[in-house]
């Protein structure tokens, strides 16, 4: 396999927490950086010099490190949720210079990032194919709830939320709960997380969804992250997501989950709450039991509880959270 873009990037994504006091904390897609237009997903089929070996798709990731400094993940197959084989995954470090924003590894390649797309290059200078920007979708964005839905949020009031408060006129602000309490339930919402460049782990663009107020689905930023219990679509410190589904800061993302609550009966536990989630349209969490509460509100327990929208001094917004009793 014709490996592009070698180098180790642990220490760029996985860097000590720069402490957040939100003066890199972007909430306004119409107020962000020029790295923000660089970060990205790209998608092309590379080659390389000499004609004849053969071509394969891949994904790039582009994230924006602050200071016109970059990483880059390039996935064989494509990205992830969409071709990624589930191995090899490249690392690159960048920056631009002058203008220009190359990601560069030493004796392997090089990548030249243009406005929409990315010149690749091989170590001897010779191409090796383009990739072209891409914004990808959650299939359940904007999904209208159903006649027997409860509508805990459509952008009018936050009266539904104890500590409900509104941002950028329609966005619901992390750090709230649903004044009402559900058991077995489906709930969908939207959710995007603050662009902060100079941030990094858990301090950024951190919540998180705690169903029955119990059961934590952590919300991060972990765009090209590796996908851990701890990063966006982990049940908090339980179990990884299948797959890293995050989206780039600033864009629109789902989870949609299905939910069995725990079974009790004269007190004592007899079944283990089970959880289905799809984040951004994509299954990470199938039919899973989860043994335990995670912490951060309220310890696992018999009878119903809130939605919980946890917030953790990052300006997450959420949007279009509406629930279906089971």
């Amino acid at each position: 396999m014709y490996r592009l873009l070698v180098i180790n990037l642990a220490a760029a994504v996985t860097a000590p927490v720069i402490a957040d006091d939100n003066s890199c904390s972007i909430i306004d897609p119409e107020k962000v950086t020029d790295d923000y237009h660089i970060q990205g997903e790209y998608v092309g089929m590379l080659r390389r010099i000499p004609p004849g070996f053969r071509r394969q798709k891949y994904g790039l990731q582009v994230i924006a490190l602050g200071n016109d400094e970059f990483a880059g993940v390039a996935c064989p197959g494509g990205l992830p949720g969409d071709g990624y084989i589930g191995c090899d995954k490249i690392r690159a470090r960048g920056k631009t210079e002058d203008g220009v924003t190359r990601l560069i590894a030493p004796g392997v390649g090089s990548v030249l990032i243009l406005k929409g797309s990315v010149e690749v290059f091989t170590d001897e200078g010779f191409p090796a194919g383009t990739m072209y920007r891409i914004e990808r979708k959650s299939q359940t964005l904007g999904q209208k709830p159903p006649d027997e839905a409860i509508v805990l949020f459509d952008g009018t009031s936050a009266t539904n939320f104890e500590g409900g408060q509104m941002v950028l006129i329609d966005l619901l602000l992390a750090g709230c709960e649903s004044r009402q309490k559900f058991g077995d339930h489906s709930v969908h919402l939207e959710f995007r997380t603050p662009y902060q460049p100079l941030d990094r782990g858990q301090a950024r663009g951190n919540s998180g969804v705690y169903v029955q107020g119990r059961y934590e689905i952590q919300v991060l930023d972990s765009f090209g992250l590796e996908g851990e219990s701890n990063e966006c679509g982990g049940i908090y410190s339980i179990a990884k997501p299948k797959v890293n589904a995050c989206f780039s800061p600033l864009t629109w993302q789902t989870y949609d989950i299905d939910f069995k609550a725990a079974r009790y009966e004269n007190g004592k536990k007899l079944d283990n709450a089970r959880i289905t989630v799809r984040h951004n349209g994509i299954v990470i969490h199938k039919d899973i039991e989860i043994p335990a509460g995670t912490p951060g509100r309220y310890p696992e327990g018999e009878g119903p509880g809130p939605l919980y929208l946890q917030g953790h001094g990052n300006q997450v917004a959420y949007r279009n959270i509406w629930v279906v009793e089971q």
